[in-house]
């Protein structure tokens, strides 16, 4: 008799937990984290080796690591994930590798392309200032992005719009960032105020 009740008690608990990770994850959002380190002190492997790390506890704190780009230029690294709050984020962080953001945003995205083969990826963001941007806003930009890209020879891959702080990020792919510039110019003039070339990871 323990026996049938430890067991049913067992399958009970596991239901509940089962529910309740649906409901955090169906509760997450969307987050763009980034990392401001010493130039020159970080590689593409070096941020392989941390992310993997992050995955290995990222369950624990209700976060999903999605995808991260790599400026080893500046040794600047942006992390897209979903998790319940930018805390968790940072807990996540913390535990993994103990290099914390010194910037999260929270951000919504735009419909991914497909991305190319053996094309350099580049990231670049734009400020537009708190309040002065709205998600439909940013994807009527890029509408007419799309429309003249093939031109400027750029494979524009996606977006994230941070509604509150009036910051954009464009994940695209080409040959310069020049390229990228051009694009943005001819379509809608809105130019980004860096530009840079990263490796993407995920």
């Amino acid at each position: 008799m323990r026996t049938k009740i430890s067991f049913s008690l067992v399958i009970f608990l596991s239901l509940v937990l089962v529910d309740l990770r649906a409901q955090s994850s169906k509760s997450n959002g969307l987050f763009i984290d980034v990392h401001l380190l010493r130039p020159g002190s970080v590689t593409a492997a070096d941020v392989a080796g941390a992310h993997a790390k992050d995955l290995a506890v990222q369950a624990k704190y209700g976060v999903q690591f999605l995808k991260y780009w790599v400026d080893e230029k500046t040794s600047t690294v942006y992390c897209l994930s979903s998790a319940p709050d930018s805390a968790h984020i940072a807990d996540a962080h913390n535990e993994a590798h103990g290099l914390l953001p010194q910037q999260v945003y929270a951000v919504t995205d735009g419909v991914a392309a497909n991305p190319l083969a053996n094309v350099p990826y580049f990231l670049d963001i734009h400020n537009l200032g708190a309040g002065n941007v709205t998600a439909a806003a940013v994807a009527n930009a890029h509408k007419k992005d799309l429309a003249v890209q093939k031109k400027h020879g750029v494979n524009f891959v996606n977006y994230w719009v941070c509604e509150e702080k009036g910051i954009v990020f464009c994940l695209s792919q080409t040959k310069t960032k020049a390229n990228v510039a051009a694009t943005h110019k001819e379509a809608h003039g809105l130019m980004p105020v860096q530009v840079v070339q990263v490796v993407q990871g995920q």
